[in-house]
């Protein structure tokens, strides 16, 4: 209690229930005298009815805002929210409006972006390989295979230094839906390698007459968005699953948003397991992003969510849906953004 009433804010809820309290004190010492002394019973009706009624305007003007406040601080607090912050509809004083705008203005977003950036390079590679130096291995291989006939590990080393050079090129800020599935059918063709007839992928669309295919494949979106999340598939759902898995990626656009669902039918998780995953999500963790030792899946799906919200807003980014044994349905929500 003592730690508490070192905040303002507790103070003047203390003192304000405690006039409260007096004043009804009052009141109902008041209707005591007027019952057993005759007093005027219409004055002391009135100057309840007044009470009431301050106690209503009190409630609605200051008590509602301040919770509305208070609860976008708590937002701001767990990484929910960071623009409705610098846009509060009732900021405590003058002086802490000025304070919060300040610190608007001192964050530097596009530095945040850049360091998510950053992480996504780093851990798309996991380690500090000179690019050049890997394309011309690659390269070398894949020279060599021709010459000894060796067709398909030409050909697979040749996809591999596609996918390298795409994903450890700069990463930068937004690219075509046209650039990010074509980085997805090379990938899926790498996988082929391992998997073979298991893994199906398909692509769909759905939209309007309005838009084509090839309008919507000019739409961007944040680069390296889509295959981490496939790759998490493959892994986490198809890999353990018996017999053959397919992978959808489902691409509708429609109310001024870009939706890619990136389904599978493999083990799915658990409603503990996905609970846990989608609050995880739904906050904006500015922290550095930490390998986590054994753990498969590229890109973190957490760095992926960050970026999508730190460009476009709290209200875009990626959410879970899955039932353990039926599979996992990925939703990624995007802005139209064609420029």
């Amino acid at each position: 209690m003592t730690e508490k009433l070192k905040y303002l804010s507790c103070r003047l809820i203390l003192c304000a229930g405690a006039g409260i309290l007096l004043l009804f004190s009052a009141l109902m010492l008041l209707w005591i005298l007027c019952l057993r002394y005759g007093l005027g019973i219409f004055a002391v009706l009135f100057l309840t009815l007044a009470a009431v009624g301050y106690c209503c305007f009190v409630f609605r003007w200051l008590l509602i805002p301040y919770r509305e406040t208070k609860k976008i601080y708590e937002q701001f607090v767990m990484g929910y929210v960071l623009k409705d912050l610098f846009h509060l509809r009732h900021p405590l004083t003058p002086e802490s409006d000025r304070a919060v705008l300040l610190l608007n203005e001192m964050i530097d977003k596009n530095h945040l972006i850049n360091v998510s950036k950053k992480q996504a390079e780093y851990l798309a590679l996991q380690n500090q390989i000179n690019p050049h130096f890997l394309y011309n291995t690659l390269e070398g291989i894949r020279s060599e295979a021709l010459l000894a006939g060796l067709d398909s590990i030409a050909e697979m080393t040749e996809a591999l230094a596609t996918f390298f050079r795409y994903t450890i090129s700069q990463v930068e800020n937004l690219v075509t839906l046209e650039d990010e599935l074509a980085n997805i059918e090379n990938y899926y063709y790498i996988q082929q390698f391992r998997f073979g007839d298991k893994l199906a992928l398909h692509i769909e669309y759905e939209h309007d007459d309005e838009l084509d295919e090839l309008e919507i494949l000019q739409f961007r979106l944040p680069k390296l968005t889509l295959q981490p999340i496939v790759e998490n598939s493959i892994y986490h759902g198809i890999e353990r699953k018996i017999g053959k898995g397919n992978l959808v990626i489902r691409i509708c656009v429609s109310d001024e948003r870009l939706r890619i669902r990136i389904s599978d039918d493999g083990m799915g998780m658990t409603e503990e397991k996905l609970k846990l995953l989608n609050e995880k999500l739904r906050r904006l963790a500015l922290d550095e992003v930490q390998e986590e030792s054994g753990k498969k899946g590229g890109i973190a799906l957490v760095n992926v969510n960050n970026r999508i919200k730190l460009l476009f807003g709290e209200e875009y980014g990626i959410i879970f849906y899955s039932r353990e044994g039926a599979g996992t349905d990925v939703l990624i929500s995007l802005p139209l953004v064609r420029e």
